[in-house]
């Protein structure tokens, strides 16, 4: 038995891109970052790639803008691609099996 499973609460980090691959079925992508504070004090913060499809994507179409506060629950992808220059890359995504907008970032 396995468990590939992700959870997180964190900020969207610029508006989201979506794609339409095909008619009336699209694909959001992402950036949330999640910040830390470990023993020595110094914040951390990750970046996470996230991808909604279909219903889910249409939502964030709709809602969310940088800024956004995000829980998300979803599992870990990894898949190759070629970039312009031809290199093959690898990217691990967390495909978005469920999310909830919790709010906004706090103005400075």
């Amino acid at each position: 038995m396995s468990v590939n499973k992700v959870i997180l609460l964190g900020y969207v980090g610029a508006d989201p891109e979506i794609r339409y691959p095909e008619k009336d079925k699209p694909i959001a992508f992402v950036s949330l970052a999640t910040n830390e504070v470990p023993m020595n004090g110094v914040e951390k913060t990750e970046w996470h790639k996230l991808v909604f499809f279909a219903d889910t994507a249409s939502i964030v179409e709709r809602y969310v803008k940088k800024g956004t506060q995000l829980y998300v629950e979803g599992r870990l992808s990894t898949r190759e691609y070629q970039d312009r220059m031809k290199i093959t890359r690898k990217r691990t995504e967390i495909i978005v099996t469920f999310f909830e907008i919790v709010g906004r970032k706090p103005e400075s």
